[in-house]
C-alpha cells in the first residue's frame, strides 16, 4: 500500500503562468499606465483641492485617520502574466486623490521595514534567501510542476521577480507605520492597501505572499494591546472565505476548524473560519459579517481591530468566486468602524485591479466619513481614468462580469455557519488577558520607538502643522 496516496495534500495554486483559461465571465483590459510631468502634477494638486471643497472632503471630528503607502511599491511586477499587479494601487491612488480625500486625513510615506523588524516573525534563513536570491525570468516550475523550490520561492505562485526583497520591505513598512501610529494614539483607522499579504508563513512564501505584514503588524500592537495568536487568547482571528479542499488555494479553513483542538490549550475556540460557496450576494454577506463579527466583539471584547480588506470576493475578480460589489465590500468596513475601536484596515488579494481600487477607494471614504458625500461617477481629473473602462465607481454585476455567478449558498446554510460560530463563541468566556511571556520585551525596538515618538511630538509642535490640522487638512508625515 502506498502511504503517501492517502496523505492530505494542500491544493496547488489556483494560477499557473503562460497558460491562463481566461474566466469566461472575467473580461480581461490591459492599459500602460503613463507618467505625469511635474506641471501636470502641480496642475492635479490644485484639482484635488477644489473637489475636497466641492465634496466636502473634511478632517473627521472626533478620531483621526493616517495613510501609509510609498509610491516606489507600485513600479513592481510580478511577471507579465501573474495575476498580481502591484499598479492596483496606483489606480487606488488615482481614485483617492481625485476625490479629494488626503485632504482629511494624516498622510505618511512609509520606511522600508528593517530586517530586524521582518525577523521578529520570519527566519533568518529565509529572509537570508529571500534578500539574495537572483531574479528569474521564469518560474522555475513552468516545465515541470513538481519541481522542487526552496522556501516556496521562484516557482509559478511566488516567483522570483526584480526588487523582490525591496517590495516585501516596502509592504511590511506601510502595516508596520500603521501599527505605530496605532499604537501612539496618533491615529484611530489607520490604512495600509499595501499590506494584507497574509498568506506568508514563518520560512516560506505562499499564496502570492512573501512577507507577513500583518503578523509583524499584530507584533506591533502587542506592545500596547492584548492579542496574540494560534496559542494563545489573545487574539480571535475571523476569516471569511471560499472554501473548497483539494481545489480552492489554501484549501484550509474549515468550519470545525477553531484553534488547537485541546480545551487547555487557551487559543482554543479563537480561530472562527466562516467557510463560503461561490456566488454569496452583498445582503447575504453583510448579514453574515455583522452577526458574526457584532457576537465576536461582545463576547471576545477586542482592543484593536486589523481588518483585511481582501478584493479577491468582489464580483468580477480573475481569481474570486463571489457576487460581491463595492458597496456590500464597504459594508463590512463601515460596519467595524462603528463599533468605535482603534483599527488598521489592510489590503491583501484582489486581481481585478479597477475593482481593487474602486473597493479601496470607497472604503478610505468610509473611514474618513465621506462616503455619503462623493460621487458616483469617478471624477474627469482622475488619472488614469480610462483603466475603469465604466465611469462609476459602483458598477453593477453586469459591468463586472458577463452573468453573475450561481449562487451556492443557502439561506440553511448560512444560518448554520451563524448558529455554529455563536456555539463556538460560548467557550470564549472572557476579555482576552495580558500575557507578557508570549511576546518577550525587545529593548532594541522599544528605543527605536522612544525615538521615533520624540520625533513625531516634535512635528505637532511645528506652527505650519498645527495650522494645516486647523484648516482641516490632512498633512504628509515623515520619510
Amino acid at each position: 500500500m502506498d502511504v503517501d496516496s492517502y496523505r492530505w495534500r494542500p491544493p496547488k495554486t489556483n494560477y499557473l503562468p503562460h497558460n491562463i483559461d481566461v474566466d469566461p465571465v472575467v473580461e480581461e483590459f490591459e492599459v500602460p499606465l503613463g507618467k505625469a510631468s511635474d506641471h501636470e502634477n502641480a496642475s492635479y494638486f490644485q484639482k484635488m483641492k477644489l473637489a475636497a471643497q466641492e465634496y466636502n472632503i473634511v478632517r473627521p471630528k472626533g478620531y483621526t485617520v493616517s495613510y501609509h503607502a510609498t509610491s516606489e511599491m507600485e513600479k513592481h511586477h510580478f511577471g507579465q502574466t501573474h495575476p498580481m499587479k502591484p499598479w492596483r494601487l496606483t489606480l487606488t491612488k488615482s481614485l483617492v486623490t481625485a476625490y479629494g480625500m488626503p485632504f482629511a486625513m494624516d498622510n505618511y510615506n512609509t520606511r522600508h521595514a528593517t530586517y530586524e523588524e521582518l525577523n521578529s516573525f520570519h527566519s533568518s534563513d529565509y529572509l537570508d534567501y529571500l534578500a539574495t536570491a537572483a531574479p528569474e525570468d521564469q518560474p522555475r516550475d513552468l516545465d515541470n510542476p513538481d519541481k522542487d523550490v526552496k522556501f516556496n520561492l521562484g516557482g509559478s505562485d511566488c516567483p522570483l521577480f526584480h526588487g523582490l526583497y525591496d517590495y516585501c520591505s516596502m509592504s511590511a513598512g506601510t502595516s508596520l507605520d500603521a501599527a505605530r501610529k496605532i499604537c501612539n494614539k496618533q491615529s484611530d483607522i489607520a490604512i495600509a492597501w499595501g499590506g494584507g499579504l497574509h498568506h506568508a508563513k514563518k520560512s516560506e512564501a505562499s499564496g502570492f505572499c512573501y512577507i507577513n505584514d500583518i503578523v509583524l503588524a499584530i507584533l506591533e500592537l502587542l506592545r500596547l494591546y492584548p492579542a496574540s495568536f494560534f496559542s494563545t487568547d489573545r487574539v480571535m482571528t475571523v476569516s471569511f472565505h471560499k472554501y473548497q479542499p483539494e481545489v480552492f488555494f489554501p484549501g484550509t479553513g474549515g468550519l470545525n476548524d477553531n484553534g488547537p483542538k485541546s480545551e487547555h490549550n487557551p487559543g482554543a475556540h479563537h480561530a472562527i473560519n466562516v467557510p463560503l460557496n461561490d456566488g454569496i450576494t452583498d445582503e447575504q454577506y453583510e448579514h453574515l459579517f455583522k452577526s458574526i463579527i457584532g457576537q465576536v466583539n461582545t463576547t471576545f471584547r477586542p482592543s484593536a481591530i486589523a481588518l483585511q480588506c481582501g478584493a479577491d470576493s468582489l464580483a468580477g475578480d480573475r481569481l474570486g468566486r463571489f457576487n460581491l460589489k463595492v458597496e456590500g465590500h464597504g459594508a463590512c468596513v463601515r460596519f467595524c468602524k462603528s463599533l468605535g475601536i482603534p483599527m488598521i484596515l489592510f489590503g491583501g488579494g484582489g486581481y481585478t485591479p479597477r475593482n481593487v481600487a474602486r473597493a479601496w477607494a470607497y472604503e478610505t471614504s468610509i473611514a474618513i466619513g465621506a462616503d455619503q458625500n462623493i460621487p458616483e461617477t469617478i471624477p474627469e481629473h482622475a488619472p488614469w481614468r480610462q483603466h475603469f473602462i465604466h465611469d462609476t465607481l459602483f458598477p453593477s454585476l453586469e459591468q463586472s462580469m458577463s452573468e453573475p455567478r450561481n449562487n451556492k449558498n443557502t439561506e440553511k446554510r448560512l444560518r448554520d455557519i451563524i448558529t455554529h460560530v455563536h456555539e463556538q463563541l460560548r467557550f470564549v468566556q472572557h476579555a482576552p488577558s495580558v500575557q507578557s511571556s508570549i511576546i518577550p520585551p525587545d529593548l532594541g525596538g522599544i528605543r527605536d520607538e522612544v525615538e521615533e515618538r520624540l520625533k513625531e511630538e516634535n512635528e505637532e509642535k511645528d506652527e505650519n502643522l498645527r495650522r494645516a490640522r486647523e484648516n482641516g487638512l490632512g498633512v504628509e508625515g515623515e520619510m
